[in-house]
């Protein structure tokens, strides 16, 4: 388990239909979340534990102040081989390069259309331009390869995947569609707009499946013939990768998962208070991860993405 998702918000400036309920959720008490130094800490903790892969998330993690601070604090952790961020791109634009200078070697942005109606509709109210600039940006000062995550929804966009697969021809992208995963109070909304991922070879049959340098990527990657990016295919539903997962999830408020879709969790912020040893407290909680999640029985997370860290 050499890979931590952190989360360091649940705030977030869009309402993306299949991440939270339309009114928005209850947000977190700021006394409640991990201070910079706390995430710090546990950082170093979950590094001699042999964490070498950071990825901060949120929530968008753009909106957390002082969000550049907390990334150079990370950032200078050396044993740190990959160190990412996922974003929803709005403010990507003008953060980009002092996002490089803290650290940040590359970057996903989560983009589910790249019709501007479409786009403002599924994350109620998001404007599209503002997330294509914010890629331009990121392409322009190298926080490349750029990762552009898809989620696959039945009825809205699977019409485009032609277009997304096209954006992996000439530029450093890699195009990633990931399956839509019943979490939190959404999850019912999410099964019936499912779609497998293979809808994607039905769609692109050029593709040609290529090799993954990292045995532990959760996708299956594809290229189009003389294509500089790649074409990712992550099916968490119906073809799980729980066998190669290397994944912690640390969410805003302290909490340590071993899986998205567990409800189980280790509240690590409250041993901070206390003398025990965390080290050997993470250990015990991993050693207790199943050999694979249960989704597909209906047995679905509480927790809403935004909250999780995705």
């Amino acid at each position: 388990m050499n890979y931590l998702r952190l989360s360091v918000t649940d705030l977030c400036n869009l309402r993306c239909q299949y991440c939270m309920p339309k009114d928005g959720i209850k947000k977190s008490d700021h006394q409640h979340n991990l201070t910079f130094e706390e995430i710090d800490g546990l950082v170093s903790e979950l590094i001699e534990l042999g964490v070498d892969k950071v990825r901060i998330t949120g929530g968008e993690p753009l909106v957390r102040r002082n969000i550049i601070e907390l990334i150079t604090m990370i950032g200078r952790h050396n044993e740190i081989k990959d160190f990412a961020i996922t974003t929803n791109g709005l403010l990507l634009k003008s953060m980009a390069k002092e996002l490089k200078t803290a650290g940040i070697h590359r970057v996903n942005i989560s983009l589910d259309s790249m019709n501007p109606t479409k786009f403002e509709k599924i994350t109620r109210g998001g404007k599209l331009q503002e997330v294509l600039d914010g890629i331009e940006e990121a392409l322009r000062i190298g926080l490349t390869p750029v990762k552009i995550n898809v989620v696959l929804i039945g009825g809205f966009n699977e019409d485009e995947i032609v277009d997304f697969v096209e954006l992996t021809k000439d530029k450093d992208i890699d195009v990633r569609f990931i399956e839509l995963m019943p979490i939190g109070e959404v999850a019912h909304w999410s099964v019936n707009k499912f779609i497998p991922n293979t809808t994607v070879l039905d769609k692109v049959p050029l593709l040609e499946s290529i090799k993954s340098k990292d045995i532990h990527a959760p996708a299956s990657y594809y290229k189009l013939p003389g294509a500089k990016g790649k074409v990712g295919l992550i099916s968490a539903i119906s073809c799980k990768f729980c066998k190669d997962c290397n994944r912690l999830r640390l969410t805003s408020e302290g909490k340590l998962k071993y899986c998205l879709h567990s409800n189980n969790e280790l509240d690590l912020k409250q041993l901070l208070k206390g003398s025990e040893d965390i080290q050997r407290a993470i250990q015990s909680f991993v050693y207790e991860k199943p050999l694979e999640h249960s989704i597909e029985q209906g047995n679905y997370v509480n927790l809403d993405m935004v909250r999780v860290g995705g």
